[in-house]
């Protein structure tokens, strides 16, 4: 079986639009939530957000290009050309440089171009069809990002869209390990990639009560995982997207190897359409199969990378998920969520977490988790409160929880040659 490994990272992000921003605030424990300015909210009983603010898509994309995107293919776009750059896999007039053939994207992705929507529907119950979008229905399909970055930068291999809630990007990783491994490409584009800070997302997440509802005036204390006065996550945007390649192909043009993508675990609940299977056992099955895949022992990794989405359920259950999988290495095991700054990228979590961990490896660091102010008996691990530590990882897992029951995780492990 072919060994897959990391060799690009690109990331834009509530908390930083290039990989070294992200870091530094992961470092920092930078929050990204503030107040919502993509449009009016005083009419919400939630009025804050994690928004990519000045976002410029014309650095990355060519501006008769870039309005033929919605928000989140432009931010894939943009995460996809970092991460290409980096992996030195493009061209002087920015194209790939290898076998188009041989690369493929396989991206997640939750509920396509929601702004797109939101404004079609606008105006077509105020105006009539004849006014709404021309390019509505390409600008707000799932697959466009795949597509589009497929297009920009000649990649000929396959194009997917993974499409399981807030575990896509997750589950895309995931895919594209196992498409390499199989030999159906030689390198892959993937990750995840969300934009739905409209009144349409932040209203339906709103009524479903899974927002956080009581931070309006301080933001950056809202998104509060595993902390006893936790009431609902918070909305966010962005994409973490990542070169995988098989460790011959990278190798063999002397590419810098980043780390090693190690293993991949699913499952799912078969339980409820939102809430997750209240024991644990069904997520911790997706852990105990990734760490299988990776050929590691729980004891093997020092840091995982919650899903901690600061709701009552999910961390108390995701809690219980940990402890079954690790055992007893759960009382030693690093655990934070990135959600605490970032806020919930929802499919972009899933690549930005990836992210967070291989930054975790490389560079000696645990992320913190912030506003980890008041101790809950249902989430009694080691969460690294608010401030970064340091320690040596060999090893680390990434785990995403969807509605439906999606549950994907993935481990990454040092790169030694």
């Amino acid at each position: 079986m072919k060994k897959v490994v990391v060799t690009g990272m690109g990331v834009i992000s509530p908390i930083g639009k290039s990989l070294d921003e992200f870091r530094d605030a992961l470092k920092a424990g930078k929050s990204g939530i503030s107040k919502i300015t993509r449009f009016d909210a005083s009419a919400h009983k939630v009025r804050i957000a994690g928004e990519v603010k000045d976002f410029d898509s014309s650095v990355w994309i060519e501006p008769k290009d870039a309005r033929k995107m919605a928000l989140f293919t432009q931010f894939a776009v943009a995460g996809a050309f970092q991460a290409l750059t980096q992996a030195g896999l493009l061209d002087a007039a920015r194209r790939i440089n290898r076998d188009p053939e041989r690369c493929g994207v396989i991206l997640g992705n939750g509920m396509g171009g929601l702004e797109i929507v939101t404004e079609s529907f606008k105006k077509l119950f105020e105006s009539g069809p004849d006014r709404m979008l021309p390019l509505t229905a390409p600008l707000m399909i799932n697959n466009e990002a795949a597509g589009n970055v497929s297009m920009v930068y000649g990649l000929k291999g396959m194009a997917y869209t993974q499409v399981t809630a807030c575990a896509s990007g997750a589950d895309a990783l995931g895919q594209a390990l196992d498409l390499i491994r199989a030999g159906r490409c030689d390198v892959a584009v993937s990750g995840g990639t969300e934009s739905l800070i409209t009144s349409f997302g932040i209203g339906g997440f709103e009524r479903l009560q899974a927002l956080s509802a009581s931070h309006n005036d301080d933001p950056e204390k809202a998104s509060r995982p595993f902390d006893a006065g936790r009431d609902g996550f918070v909305l966010s945007e962005g994409a973490g997207i990542l070169v995988l390649e098989s460790e011959e192909h990278a190798k063999k043009r002397g590419q810098p190897i980043l780390a090693e993508f190690a293993g991949y675990g699913v499952s799912a609940d078969a339980y409820h359409i939102t809430a997750p299977e209240p024991s644990g056992e069904s997520g911790a099955r997706a852990i105990k199969l990734a760490l299988a895949d990776a050929g590691l022992k729980p004891e093997d990794i020092q840091y995982y990378n919650a899903h901690g989405t600061s709701t009552r359920i999910n961390d108390a259950v995701e809690t219980k998920m940990i402890k079954i999988a690790f055992g007893d290495h759960a009382r030693k095991l690093k655990i934070s969520s990135t959600k605490s700054m970032t806020g919930h990228c929802v499919a972009g979590g899933g690549g930005l977490e990836a992210i967070a961990s291989i930054l975790a490896i490389r560079e000696g660091f645990f992320p913190p988790t912030i506003n980890q102010d008041t101790p809950d008996p249902e989430c009694d691990l080691d969460y690294v409160p608010n401030k970064v530590q340091y320690g040596t990882i060999n090893a680390a897992a990434s785990g995403n929880l969807g509605f439906g029951g999606h549950n994907g995780v993935v481990v990454f492990k040092k790169y030694n040659g």
